[in-house]
């Protein structure tokens, strides 16, 4: 797979924003996805009541966040887009899987101007997977603007295809740190125009791994930019680059609590030598869409996975040793639900949402508290209910102890019985009633 996308989109750009009178009907001819019926926790419903179109956007950008299936700004969305439209800097603190994504890329896409053939906006993300995540929501999102031109960049790909593409008009790129450090410093990626930059993940990318990367990639923008932080951890490092670069930023700070409502948290103790037996059970008793098994390395990761194939489940495994278009392959498959569970490292806890995942299994328990939280923050996503499975052995359990305390949850001894209330979503008709398609089986479950 290539690392450039773009939306191929050539229609002429509007010259002007379209006014959304009352009586108008644009919004009949709409393709509107089907509507999610699944019940959704306060993360995302506990709104002020605001509609995107209280918001003054381009018709034709609200077009795409409608046929998205984007209804109403969730509560980071409410509080973010009119600040990052007015032009100020944003330091954004928000849970998982509640709608950072379209936070940010509604006023980055409202903001571009069509009539200049250049980069105008930078978001930058931490792992490739990410990239194309946001690169394919932005290119949804922009499909009825009018030549908005998207691409992904990103380690691991045909860097001369990226060059090729520079060529041409982009005016979004999204890309990992590295690769558009490289790109810039030859010269290819001109960034001298870019008015908004955005760090998805903050906490990751300001940590040791890319810090130095950042602040020279800040170094060949304008002096006058924007810029957007957004992520579900704020540590020290994060305090100190918004002291250094943010001009009298907007702090936004969503996190009551640290994990996401929907989410249930159970434990069990077990041996290393009792830990395939234990998966086996959950397997055979667990009403799983899909599922994210998580292990300490990539060894670890390909083993596991092949004990559970012997088992008789379908399951892909992904880690970060792999050739970039296998995991671009292996990613695409299992979030178009071609296999029901997935066994990775820690690369796939940063940002990637796939809202068919229901139950996270930590095979391995994470040795950090903001590990355990983006690894249990894959199910769950944007309001819906989830179940996070720890397996404890007896050199975990004072791990277990602490990052309770530090994430201020409880993680509570696996019962007997799980109700499947917790995780299983219950779907409601329009007028409020439940609707019984789920438990008729008329809504489909993966095999």
């Amino acid at each position: 797979m290539k690392g450039t996308i773009n939306n191929g989109n050539t229609q002429p750009a509007p010259t002007t924003n379209a006014v959304i009178k009352p009586g108008d009907d644009w919004k009949k001819n709409l393709k509107l996805p089907p509507k999610d019926m699944r019940m959704k926790t306060s993360d995302v419903t506990a709104t002020k009541g605001n509609e995107f179109e209280d918001y003054c956007l381009k018709r034709e950008l609200l077009m795409g966040i409608f046929e998205m299936g984007w209804e109403k700004p969730s509560p980071i969305q409410e509080e973010s887009i009119p600040i990052a439209l007015s032009g100020r800097d944003i330091l954004a603190r928000a849970k998982n899987g509640t709608g950072k994504s379209g936070a940010y890329l509604i006023p980055l896409l409202e903001r571009i101007d069509l009539k200049k053939d250049c980069i105008q906006a930078l978001v930058i993300v931490p792992t490739r997977e990410l990239a194309l995540q946001v690169s394919q929501i932005c290119i949804q999102v922009s499909k009825h603007m009018g030549g908005v031109k998207v691409m992904a960049t990103t380690g691991g790909t045909n860097l001369r295809d990226d060059i090729m593409r520079l060529d041409e008009t982009v005016h979004v790129v999204i890309a990992t740190p590295g690769r558009i450090l490289d790109l810039i410093k030859k010269g290819v990626a001109k960034v001298n125009q870019v008015q908004m930059i955005v760090l998805d993940e903050a906490d990751k990318l300001l940590s040791q791994d890319f810090v130095v990367m950042m602040e020279e990639i800040l170094g060949f923008l304008p002096k006058q930019r924007q810029i957007l932080l957004y992520s579900a951890t704020f540590p020290l490092s994060v305090q100190k680059f918004m002291n250094s670069h943010l001009q009298k930023p907007y702090e936004i700070n969503l996190m009551e609590e640290l994990t996401l409502k929907g989410v249930t948290q159970y434990y069990a103790y077990v041996t290393e030598r009792q830990k395939v037996h234990c998966l086996n059970t959950l397997f055979s008793r667990l009403q799983i869409n899909q599922s994210i098994i998580f292990c300490n390395s990539s060894q670890r990761v390909e083993l596991l996975a092949k004990k559970i194939s012997q088992l008789g489940y379908s399951c892909f495994y992904i880690h970060a040793k792999m050739r970039q278009e296998h995991r671009n392959r292996v990613f695409h498959d299992f979030r178009n639900g071609l296999c029901r569970n997935l066994v990775c490292t820690d690369l796939f806890t940063r940002g990637i949402d796939i809202q068919a995942v229901n139950v996270v299994i930590n095979f391995d328990f994470p040795k950090l508290g903001e590990t355990y939280l983006h690894r249990i923050g894959r199910s769950g996503r944007f309001g819906h209910l989830g179940l996070a499975i720890n397996l404890i052995t007896y050199d975990d359990r004072f791990n277990l102890k602490g990052i309770e305390e530090q994430l201020g949850t409880e993680i509570k001894p696996i019962p007997g019985i799980i109700d499947k209330s917790l995780y299983v979503a219950e779907y409601h008709s329009e007028s409020g009633e439940e609707c019984l398609l789920h438990k008729l089986g008329l809504i489909p479950h993966l095999k």
